[in-house]
Parts: C-alpha cells; sequence; structure tokens
C-alpha cells in the first residue's frame, strides 16, 4: 500500500484498535513498545509500524514518545494566571513556544458567575531539581505582563492516562470496581549517566524512527551498549520515574481528516473535608472519564479546592452528565463537597515540560538569568 492511501483517520477501524492501546495502555519501559501495541491491539506488527507512521506524518497523531513521571524527577505545579485581558492572547504565545518549562496552556473560562474567572489562563510548570517555581513564575510575569498567579503543586495523583479514543461513547458513571492507586510525588535524584539516558528515553520519535529496533539508535546516541541501556532504563522505571510509552492525539484542533478528536476540555474542582483528600481522590480517580486526578490545594481564591481532575470530551451536556455521576458518587460514600465547579477550556496548546537541569542552566544563560539566584 502507498503511503498515500494509509488510511490516517481515528474512525479507521484498524486505526481505532491501534490508538486504543497506543494513547495509554503501555506502562513503564517496554523494550519493543510497538511489538507490545500489536500484542495487546491484535493488529499485526507491520501494520501497528506502517499506520503509526503515517499518522504522525498526517498529524492526526502529533507526538510518539515514552513519557516521564515528571513529577517525580522535577518540582511541578498547575499554575493559574491572572493576565489583563489585553495581554491574554501574547502571555499564552510566549509561555506556550518561548518557555520550555511550561507544558499544558490553556485559556479557561467557568460558567458559573464568580471571582475565580480573573484567572483566565492556566498553565503546568516543571522546574528541574534545585529550582525555584515562584523565581520562575515571577521571571514569566515579567515577560508576559503576568500580575497575579497561583501554584498548585500536586500532592498525590490518583489518575493519569489520556486514552480518548477508547473514551469515546463512555458511559457516564462507568467506573472500576477497585479505588484508584495512591501515586506519590517524591522527587527522585539520577546522576548524569542516567540524565543522559533519559534524555533519549523521552526525546519524540520522527516517523522514520517508527521501527521494532527504537531503542538501538536511542542507546548510541547516549553513549552506552544496548543492554546497558536497557537496564538504566528498567531500573529507572522500577524507581518509578517513567510514565507510559504513548501516541498523542490533537486535544481539540479538528485535524486534516476533517475528525475532531474531542471538544470540550473540563477541569473539575471540589473541596472535601480536610484529611479526606486521599480518600475522595481515590473516588474520583477510580471512573474511567477522568484522564487526570490530583489532590492539589487552590487555597481561598479557588473555595479551598483541593481534589481536581481533568475530563475531555465531543457533547459538552455529557461531559457535564460524567460530573454528575461523580458527584453522586462522592455523596453515596458520604464524602461531603463544601464547593465543585467545572473550568472549560479554551485556547490550548499541549507541549512535553522539559526537566533537565542543563536545558535550565541554558534558559537561564539565554535570558541574562543567573541560576544561583534561580535557586531556592
Amino acid at each position: 500500500m502507498s503511503t498515500a492511501t494509509i488510511p490516517t483517520q481515528i474512525a479507521d477501524p484498524i486505526n481505532a484498535r491501534i490508538l486504543s492501546i497506543s494513547e495509554d495502555k503501555i506502562r513503564g519501559f517496554q523494550r519493543d513498545p510497538f511489538g507490545e501495541i500489536a500484542r495487546q491491539s491484535g493488529v499485526d506488527l507491520p501494520t501497528v509500524l506502517e499506520r503509526i507512521a503515517a499518522m504522525l506524518r498526517a498529524g492526526t497523531i502529533r507526538r510518539v514518545r515514552q513519557t516521564l513521571m515528571a513529577t517525580n524527577l522535577a518540582r511541578g505545579s498547575l499554575v493559574a494566571w491572572q493576565v489583563p485581558e489585553e495581554k491574554l492572547q501574547s502571555a499564552f504565545d510566549w509561555m506556550f513556544k518561548e518557555d520550555p518549562f511550561s507544558g499544558h496552556v490553556v485559556i479557561r473560562s467557568t460558567d458559573a458567575g464568580i471571582s475565580k474567572t480573573k484567572y483566565r489562563l492556566w498553565t503546568t510548570l516543571k522546574v528541574p531539581q534545585g529550582y525555584s517555581m515562584a523565581k520562575h513564575c515571577e521571571f514569566l510575569c515579567r515577560q508576559t505582563g503576568a500580575i497575579l498567579y497561583k501554584l498548585m503543586p500536586a500532592k498525590r495523583l490518583f489518575a493519569l492516562g489520556v486514552g480518548h479514543v477508547r473514551r469515546r461513547g463512555m458511559e457516564p458513571g462507568s467506573k472500576s470496581d477497585e479505588l484508584a492507586d495512591v501515586i506519590d510525588t517524591k522527587i527522585v535524584e539520577l546522576n548524569d549517566l542516567e540524565w543522559r539516558v533519559l534524555t533519549e528515553l523521552k526525546r519524540e520519535f520522527t516517523p522514520d524512527e517508527i521501527k521494532s529496533n527504537c531503542w538501538e539508535p536511542r542507546a548510541e546516541a547516549s553513549g552506552v551498549a544496548l543492554d546497558e541501556f536497557y537496564r538504566i532504563a528498567e531500573d529507572l522505571n522500577k524507581r518509578g520515574v517513567i510514565g507510559r510509552f504513548s501516541t498523542f492525539l490533537e486535544h481539540v484542533k479538528t485535524l486534516k481528516t476533517g475528525e475532531q478528536v474531542t471538544k470540550y476540555n473540563a477541569l473539575f474542582h471540589w473541596a472535601v473535608p480536610e484529611g479526606r483528600e486521599i480518600e475522595a481522590g481515590r473516588e474520583v480517580g477510580r471512573f474511567h472519564i477522568m484522564t487526570h486526578a490530583y489532590w492539589r490545594e487552590g487555597g481561598p481564591e479557588f473555595g479551598n479546592v483541593n481534589v481536581m481532575g481533568v475530563a475531555h470530551g465531543t457533547d459538552k451536556q455529557l461531559v457535564l452528565a460524567h460530573k454528575k455521576a461523580i458527584d453522586e458518587h462522592l455523596e453515596q460514600v458520604g464524602i461531603p463537597v463544601s464547593y465543585t465547579n467545572v473550568f472549560w477550556g479554551g485556547r490550548s496548546e499541549i507541549k512535553p515540560s522539559e526537566i533537565s537541569p542543563a536545558a535550565y542552566e541554558e534558559f537561564c544563560r539565554k535570558y541574562n538569568l543567573e541560576p544561583k539566584p534561580m535557586r531556592e
């Protein structure tokens, strides 16, 4: 089959089978990740390689990479920004295009007529070990004209997996029989060799790199033998710093195929009694619609919210029906909620946050910042 005739639509039955696995089902480090996608999807390996490469070239898949548990490698936070309306779009552009440490960049709004809407710009931030998130945010304020920011680092994680294709058509209330696992955010320190291997592990794959022996060139680039590369990667996996091997779809933008993976990106907020954050987070995280669920402290600016989560969908009322099912479940299991809200995503861009200390020092040199004053 010529490249021009390879189907690249997410609705294609074979592509849908592949994507339902490749988005978020390949956990940890795999020596043969594409072979594992083939095994779990039931699609033969040559077809898996051909379709993923074709979808990546077509832009249906926006990136293919080994993800990391970045919360265990760099200090991170969700950040809500107060930006004058006339500077909102330019601030969005700067953080997405110029700051490699800002990942998700989203303009959000809420249906509720409350003061929280003054925080329109939301980002995720990772600052490498040894550096200050607050000082980095102060630098971003100077660059963008933001006048206020709120750091909300994750204290625990309860859900972390995208899987838009397999969530399409999911019934509200669909949940696991088991409570969600609790993922700690304790920082793991790495040596220079481990950082070298990790840098190659996390680098995005080009279409020409979609091959069954995908790690051999990465081992060579990191300057170690393949067996040593595997040993270090598997040790990092055991230490909890490797996430999933994933094909990422465009969340909201219309694809060249005319398809739209999702239309609504909803950030759910719940305030539960102090001391019950983990209990509530495990209940929220068991719902299959949740791509992310965290314990984050929003403070009085956000109704003292302490449990947050993200869900996506193509129908707003269906997304709200999923939220209603979670609300009702929390009530049924006896977890009171004193405040809840939904923040809807509008304009959004997503890129992996850089976490390398060497990259941060280079950033400081670029903007004439002394690395040491940026430290805590």
